[in-house]
C-alpha cells in the first residue's frame, strides 16, 4: 500500500515527463526542468546507471541482503539521488545499497530526489556523502580525502569545512597514506585498527614498519603495546645514530680516560660535540678514588 501511495503522489504530469523521449533536460535552463529537478520521482531502475566516482568498491552481501529484506517488507523509506542525463537515464549520486537491494528482490522502480550536477560536482557530492557513512575503513575515508584536495582542489582546511571534521583530523587520516601498502591492506581487512596504523606512521621505513606489524598482528598487541614498540625501536635508532656522530677528538680520548680514572668510561655525544662523561665505579672506596683524581 505504501509504494502505490508514493506512485500516485507523483501525479500524472511528471510521469508523463518522464516517458516523452524529447524531455532532454540537462541544465536547469532547460524547458521543464523546474516540474523534474528537486522532486521525488519514481524510476525504474535498468533507466539509472551507477555513479562510476563511486570510491566504495566492497558491498557486503549479508548486510544487503538484509536491506533488501528490509525494502520488500517497508519499501525504499528514504529515496536515492540521481543526476538527470540525457535523454530518459540517471545516475546514482547517492544511494548505491539501496539501489542494489531493490535489484535483489525483484522490484523494477525506485523513489528518487532528482537533481543536475557536472562530473566535478558529482565527484565532490560522491566523496562526501560517502566520508559521512560509519562503516568505513581508515584507509577508505583517507582516499576519500586524498581524492577530495587532488581532483576538486581542495585544501585541508576546506576540506575540513566541507566534511565537518577538524583539521587535525583529517591529517591524521591522510598521514595513513603514508604507510607501507601491505599494512594499509590489513587495516582495511581489519587487522589492525587505525591507532595501530598512526603508530606505524612513525617508523620512518618500510622495513621496519612490516616487522612491527607482522609481531602486532601476530602477537594480537594492542595500540599502547605497538606504541611501545615504536618507541623502542626509535630510542634504538637514535642511540645508534648518536654512537655514529661521536666526533673524533672523543674517540681518541677514550682510552686516556679510561687509563686515567682506572673505570669504564661511556661518552655521549651529537654531531655539535655537545655531551656527558659517565664514569663507572664498583663500591664507595671506588668513588673516593675517582673523586680524589677530580680534585
Amino acid at each position: 500500500m505504501a509504494k502505490a501511495t508514493k506512485k500516485q503522489a507523483l501525479g500524472r504530469g511528471l510521469s508523463a515527463l518522464l516517458k516523452e523521449s524529447s524531455a532532454d533536460i540537462n541544465s536547469i535552463s532547460d524547458k521543464n526542468a523546474d516540474k523534474l529537478v528537486g522532486t521525488i520521482v519514481e524510476i525504474e531502475l535498468n533507466n539509472i546507471e551507477v555513479n562510476p566516482f563511486q570510491p566504495r568498491t566492497y558491498f557486503d552481501q549479508d548486510a544487503l541482503t538484509e536491506l533488501a529484506n528490509s525494502i520488500k517488507e517497508l519499501g525504499v523509506i528514504q529515496p536515492i539521488t540521481v543526476r538527470k542525463l540525457e535523454g530518459n537515464t540517471f545516475q546514482l549520486v547517492s544511494g548505491e545499497r539501496r539501489f542494489r537491494a531493490s535489484k535483489l528482490i525483484g522490484n523494477t522502480t525506485i523513489p528518487a530526489y532528482i537533481r543536475i550536477a557536472n562530473d566535478q560536482e558529482m565527484l565532490e557530492m560522491a566523496l562526501v556523502e560517502n566520508i559521512q557513512r560509519k562503516n568505513l575503513d581508515p584507509i577508505e575515508v583517507a582516499l576519500s580525502y586524498q581524492r577530495l584536495i587532488e581532483e576538486i582542489k581542495l585544501t585541508q582546511e576546506q576540506l575540513s569545512i566541507r566534511v565537518g571534521k577538524k583539521r587535525s583530523t583529517v591529517t591524521n587520516y591522510l598521514r595513513l597514506l603514508k604507510l607501507d601498502p601491505i599494512i594499509q591492506t590489513g587495516m582495511r581487512d581489519g587487522f589492525i585498527s587505525m591507532g595501530h596504523g598512526r603508530a606505524l606512521i612513525n617508523v620512518d621505513t618500510s622495513e621496519n614498519q612490516l616487522t612491527i606489524y607482522t609481531k602486532v598482528v601476530k602477537d594480537k598487541l594492542s595500540v599502547r603495546q605497538t606504541e611501545e614498540l615504536v618507541k623502542n625501536l626509535k630510542e634504538g635508532t637514535n642511540d645508534a645514530k648518536t654512537k655514529k656522530q661521536v666526533p673524533r677528538f672523543i674517540k681518541e680520548s677514550i682510552s686516556e680516560l679510561n687509563s686515567f680514572f682506572g673505570s669504564k668510561v661511556a661518552i655521549n655525544s651529537n654531531a655539535k660535540g655537545k655531551g656527558k662523561i659517565t664514569i663507572s665505579f664498583n663500591s664507595e672506596e671506588d668513588f673516593n678514588r675517582i673523586k680524589n683524581l677530580l680534585k
